[in-house]
């Protein structure tokens, strides 16, 4: 639902306003298209040892801190003065150079950059995400096996929930590991000797680097992609085979051509973005995935339909019988609509949970409306909201939104190097 890229983190920084004072009230966007992620930095071996000296340029910003807590506070009725909660982050800041976040303000802080995220049309639900703190969990294994359960835990048999792992953050001399696919599940792809690919190009990438690390790659159009963690910069990832438990996945079929089901597609069921940075009051989390569920046009108009990804509108048009001499005829568009139509047909088939776009349109519409009525602006960027698919049929595209801000936070951003 959220996200594919949300813009770099800026040096200065705005937290979401709180509520109106007379009014109680928190995982590129999780309908979002991730991309492969880049080779990461090499670096040398860092200290693992925590700092003791006091700090004269702290690690975590003081003023992002002590910003988070009082908006903490003030968007939980019944909340005590936040003044000696802020005291002591400030202390522990300028002692170590950076805090820890009690377990209610990291879930309230997971919420809110969802909330915050300019680019997903799914925020209604910003209250449901499922908060996992696996903040002590430091080892690839145990990281590797976090993410299965979670994508086990947000699959749920077909009634996706969503869902956020929140690993350890980085700390003053100590980065914490990174996942480097840009989702829990992708599909490889994989070049082909004469040019193209088989499979999802978005993923060719990984799919090298996992294979020079030891992994047997396939050649098949959906080849799930291992799970790579690295746990220090400069070490080698690790790779790691999904369990067949943790990758649901739904056949392509279309109600009303037999054929379709022919072509052997299928699309997996939980987007969990994996490679972003999730910052709270200043602090970073760069392992977090996060899912919501998809909307249809996410795979119908994008992963199957880009010419750079699947690029099926030609195999489309073709089985229809459609006129592809010109492009006045729209065979692009009229396939498209029926890839669309088979992608919701066999999510529902399925009982797998998946939105379509005038629906989520209507509901996101209600989101904005719902955050005016509590005195807050709903930042969104308009080319992201808007669906790819008959965007002027849907209400958010006959409208303006309050401008996104790059830095508000809580947010999810792009990852820094190590």
């Amino acid at each position: 639902m959220i996200l594919s890229r949300f813009r770099a983190r800026s040096t200065t920084t705005r937290v979401s306003p709180a509520p109106a004072p007379t009014t109680p009230h928190p995982a590129g966007c999780p309908f979002g298209h991730g991309t492969a992620a880049s080779e990461p930095a090499r670096a040398t071996t860092p200290r693992t040892e925590p700092f003791t000296e006091p700090f004269t340029e702290p690690f975590t910003d003081p003023a992002q801190a002590a910003a988070f807590l009082r908006q903490f506070h003030a968007e939980h009725p019944g909340a005590t003065d936040p003044a000696p909660r802020v005291r002591q982050v400030l202390d522990e800041i300028e002692r170590t150079g950076t805090y820890r976040h009690t377990p209610q303000e990291l879930s309230f802080g997971a919420r809110l950059a969802w909330r915050n995220s300019a680019r997903c049309i799914g925020r209604l639900y910003w209250r449901s995400l499922v908060v996992r703190d696996l903040r002590e969990c430091g080892s690839a294994d145990d990281l590797a096996a976090h993410c299965f359960e979670h994508l086990r835990l947000a699959g749920n048999g077909g009634r996706i929930r969503p869902v956020i792992s929140v690993f350890a953050p980085d700390r003053p001399g100590r980065p914490a590991p990174r996942i480097l696919n840009a989702q829990l599940v992708r599909y490889a792809g994989h070049p082909r000797p004469g040019g193209g690919w088989i499979g999802d190009p978005a993923g060719g990438q990984l799919a090298a680097r996992a294979a020079d690390l030891g992994w047997k790659r396939g050649d098949g159009s959906f080849d799930v992609l291992p799970l790579l963690v690295q746990e220090r910069a400069g070490d080698a990832p690790r790779w790691y085979e999904l369990p067949d438990d943790t990758t649901l996945e739904v056949p392509l079929s279309h109600p009303d051509h037999a054929w379709f089901a022919d072509l052997g597609l299928r699309w997996y069921a939980v987007p969990a973005i994996s490679d972003l940075t999730l910052e709270i009051g200043g602090i970073r989390y760069p392992a977090a995935p996060f899912n919501g569920w998809y909307m249809g046009t996410e795979i119908g108009a994008r992963n199957l339909a880009d010419a750079d990804r699947y690029d099926l509108l030609g195999t489309i048009a073709e089985r229809l019988g459609l006129d592809t001499s010109s492009d006045r005829t729209l065979w692009r568009d009229r396939a498209l609509v029926e890839l669309n139509l088979a992608v919701l047909h066999s999510f529902e088939e399925a009982g797998v949970t998946m939105a379509d776009h005038h629906t989520e349109s209507q509901r996101f519409l209600r989101h904005v409306a719902q955050e005016k009525r509590l005195g807050r602006p709903t930042p969104a960027d308009w080319t992201w909201i808007v669906p790819p698919l008959s965007g002027g049929l849907t209400p958010v595209f006959h409208r303006y939104y309050d401008p996104a801000d790059p830095t508000l936070r809580p947010a999810f951003v792009s990852r820094t190097p190590w």
